[in-house]
C-alpha cells in the first residue's frame, strides 16, 4: 500500500533552516508528482511546493519567495523540502502528498515550529 512518512520537523529560531524528508513506498515513485503542503492552527491546508517526475518542473506557493527548495531523489524514493530563512508564520504541520490511481495520499505530517 502507499505510504508517505515525513520527518525532519522540529523547533527552530527565526532565520533558521530545516530540511524535511518524505520517504515513499508502495508505488513507482519516480513516475509521480510529489507535493508538500502545510496547515497552521485555524487555517486551511495550503500548497507549499510541488515537483514533477524527474524533477522537470517545480512550483512554489507565493509565500515561499525563494526561501524553500523542493527536490527529489528517485533512487531513495524520497522528496525533500529545504527551508531557509524561516519565519514564525511558517509554523505549521507539514504534509507530503501524492495523487495516483485517482486518489490523494497523505503522510502523517511533521510539526515545524519557528519561535525564539
Amino acid at each position: 500500500q502507499v505510504q508517505l512518512v515525513e520527518s525532519g520537523g522540529g523547533l527552530v529560531q527565526p532565520g533558521g533552516s530545516l530540511r524535511l524528508s518524505c520517504a515513499a513506498s508502495g508505488f513507482t515513485f519516480s513516475r509521480e508528482t510529489m507535493s508538500w503542503y502545510r496547515q497552521a492552527p485555524g487555517k486551511e491546508r495550503e500548497l507549499v511546493a510541488r515537483v514533477t517526475s524527474a524533477g522537470t518542473h517545480t512550483y512554489y506557493g507565493n509565500f515561499v519567495k525563494g526561501r524553500f527548495t523542493i527536490s527529489r531523489d528517485d533512487a531513495k524514493n524520497t522528496v525533500y523540502l529545504q527551508m531557509n530563512s524561516l519565519k514564525p508564520e511558517d509554523t505549521a504541520v507539514y504534509y507530503c502528498k501524492t495523487y495516483i490511481w485517482s486518489r490523494e495520499y497523505w503522510g502523517q505530517g511533521t510539526q515545524v515550529t519557528v519561535s525564539s
